[in-house]
């Protein structure tokens, strides 16, 4: 195994609390990371080294759990335990908040845009998967409440170029929404982890998500159509035996393909796709690991959108670390 994980930086962005989640901005230029500090810190690079730009702390009254950017750029959601979501808007190096979406009964746990930018999703411990519309005046609007899971939801991902999304939960299992007569519902219901899901990741294509959980799985889903029925999806590949805790979320390069997590052992990993094996019997090996990578659990992985091999990581002890991957083949 030729490939290494390098450490380029660590620094601490939450001292005195969890660090979260971590998002790159589209064109990767600025970080954004979120805390139980409530608040939300915005990084950019200067030199070799990151530095914190601003810190927006007005906006929520609780934990912040996750930060998600706008396909253009100019704005930044973020879920909160508080049961809100807010929507900041870049000025120049500054942001304000431009509004406060509430309905959520409890903490909301996740936000994700679509590609299109025109949509928003939200979900929460109540349950719920909530569909957001977004109008040329920055107006929010809920079109839709799913209600397809038992129990709380961790995570929304969009598919990278249709609008199509997946949601996971402490019930165990995957849901794939599509919008049908200006309504949304469930399409699929993926089943096969066996304790709750933490994290979802499309790959670069979109014809395939990968799902990470509590128990200690990776699973690969390959979106099938036998004839004459709507859309499925099977599980190709488990990856299991390399995690030895709970893995809390998972990241497909764009532009490699890698697959990197992030687990509760606090170790960082990436994995590679074996390019000769059958698409339909895909085969991923363990091409670097870092056991140590954070003093405590590892919550969030994230690539860099435009340099390959360029990640970054965050913990339950407030840092955030840069890491550069590089693949011996």
């Amino acid at each position: 195994m030729n490939d290494t994980l390098a450490l380029l930086q660590k620094f601490n962005a939450h001292p005195d609390s969890r660090c979260w989640y971590v998002a790159w901005n589209p064109k990767g230029t600025l970080l954004a990371s979120c805390g139980g500090d409530r608040t939300i810190r915005i990084w950019g690079r200067e030199g070799d080294s990151w530095e914190c730009k601003t810190v927006l702390q007005d906006g929520h009254q609780r934990t912040v759990r996750k930060v998600a950017w706008s396909p253009c750029g100019n704005y930044l959601a973020s879920a909160s335990f508080d049961a809100t979501t807010c929507i900041w808007k870049k000025k120049n190096d500054d942001f304000e908040c431009l509004t406060v979406l509430e309905g959520h009964e409890n903490e909301v746990k996740c936000v994700a845009w679509a590609p299109s930018g025109n949509l928003l999703a939200t979900c929460s411990r109540d349950k719920s998967v909530w569909i957001w519309e977004v109008d040329e005046e920055n107006e929010y609007e809920c079109v839709s409440v799913v209600n397809s899971h038992t129990q709380d939801v961790k995570h929304v991902v969009w598919h990278p170029t249709q609008e199509l999304l997946a949601s996971c939960s402490y019930d165990n299992n995957v849901c794939v929404y599509k919008e049908e007569d200006d309504d949304w519902e469930c399409r699929a219901t993926l089943e096969g982890h066996t304790s709750t899901v933490w994290g979802l990741t499309f790959d670069p294509s979109g014809q395939r998500l990968a799902s990470c959980s509590d128990d200690c799985t990776v699973k690969i889903w390959k979106e099938c159509q036998p004839e004459g029925t709507d859309a499925a999806w099977k599980c190709v590949c488990t990856l299991s035996g390399f995690h030895g805790r709970t893995v809390y979320d998972i990241a497909w390069c764009p532009l490699t393909g890698a697959l990197a997590t992030a687990c509760g052992d606090d170790g960082v990993r990436v994995f590679k796709e074996d390019e000769t094996a059958d698409p339909d019997q895909p085969a991923f090996s363990l091409s670097a690991h870092v056991p140590k990578a954070h003093t405590q659990d590892v919550n969030c992985i994230a690539w860099h959108p435009k340099e390959a091999g360029l990640l970054v990581s965050c913990s339950d002890n407030g840092e955030i670390a840069v890491w550069n991957y590089q693949s011996g083949v």
